[in-house]
């Protein structure tokens, strides 16, 4: 069957309805509320870093929130930027967060792209591919528990994780090279965009290696927003929608590629016909999840880029009174 997302990345530019303690606040309750209706499979988090809208810099500790709130709801990280992070304080980090929630939060891991990101860490953004996939060797050392040598020095981190033989942990990326590196390294591939080739290349790899591994490709729009009038929630959420879109081309570089980043549309009216936003009735809901079928993902962002709180729930309540009931009838 279809899944079913919430995606929260908690950015507020200085305009919006809703600032950053209403925001945090609201992901809680709308995560709680949405495990106790059934009305999504999964938490989706994203990492950015010296954005002045404030999107979320820290999703590890935002997942812990979670699931402390919550009894069984997963959450996943898309994606951490591994090349910015020390690793082994990240390794200790999710080997905490992983004892806490009993395995519920899994992770990408991203090679990054915004340059402001990496000149702000002082990483130089040409090494990022190799401390990438230096990074992650340290950490599943380092999830081993036991003594080992990172550059000249003894490592050695503890407690141990509770999921074994460490975190669940996927290689993100959307162009082939990041492919290549997610078999060869022996990780599950997340592409950022649905390519059939990176699935082809992933798996060419995959036999070439001697891995058995696994590509999930998104399979539909980047938002899906529930409303009896899709033309009266247009006009309330394209201020946002606009924002959104133009604040992450705005990060881009050369090369990168990514369903969420796709758009460049300048005015929106051209946004909406994209479809990447896809503003539905309950009726075309169901249509979309036929359409986009048992691979596909309803991405659901209620609060996106602090829009007005009523707007999300408008569509978290309409989806789960006359989307879910006739896309998961009760057995």
């Amino acid at each position: 069957m279809v899944a079913i997302s919430l995606w929260y990345d908690l950015r507020a530019p200085e305009w919006a309805a809703m600032q950053h303690p209403e925001l945090y606040a609201a992901c809680l309750e709308q995560v709680s509320w949405a495990e106790n209706f059934g009305t999504a499979d999964i938490a989706v988090l994203s990492e950015h870093h010296g954005r002045r809208d404030g999107f979320m810099p820290s999703p590890l500790t935002l997942a812990t929130a979670i699931c402390a709130r919550t009894d069984h709801i997963p959450v996943n990280i898309a994606a951490i930027v591994l090349p910015l992070h020390d690793p082994i304080r990240l390794a200790e980090e999710i080997a905490t967060v992983d004892l806490i929630t009993r395995g519920r939060v899994s992770f990408v891991v991203g090679i990054g792209y915004a340059e402001h990101e990496f000149e702000m860490a002082g990483v130089d953004r040409s090494q990022r591919a190799m401390l990438l996939e230096e990074y992650v060797e340290v950490m599943r050392k380092a999830w081993t528990g036991e003594p080992f040598e990172w550059r000249g020095r003894t490592i050695m981190v503890r407690p141990k994780p509770f999921s074994r033989p460490y975190p669940p942990m996927f290689m993100g990326g959307g162009a082939p090279v990041s492919a290549r590196r997610a078999a060869r390294m022996h990780l599950p591939f997340l592409p950022s965009l649905g390519d059939p080739e990176l699935k082809r290349i992933y798996e060419e790899e995959c036999a070439a290696v001697g891995f058995q591994g696994m590509c999930v490709l998104p399979v539909g729009p980047a938002m899906v927003h529930v409303t009896e009038d899709p033309e009266k929630a247009w006009n309330e959420m394209k201020r946002y929608a606009m924002y959104d879109a133009e604040s992450y081309a705005e990060m881009q570089t050369a090369g990168n590629r990514s369903m969420v980043v796709s758009s460049y549309a300048e005015d929106p009216d051209a946004l909406l016909r994209e479809g990447i936003y896809r503003l539905v009735t309950p009726d075309e809901c169901v249509a979309l999840a036929e359409e986009i079928g048992p691979a596909g993902t309803i991405i659901m962002r209620p609060l996106m880029c602090g829009m007005p709180s009523e707007l999300g729930w408008e569509s978290l309540e309409l989806f789960r009174g006359k989307v879910l009931p006739r896309i998961r009838p009760a057995s």
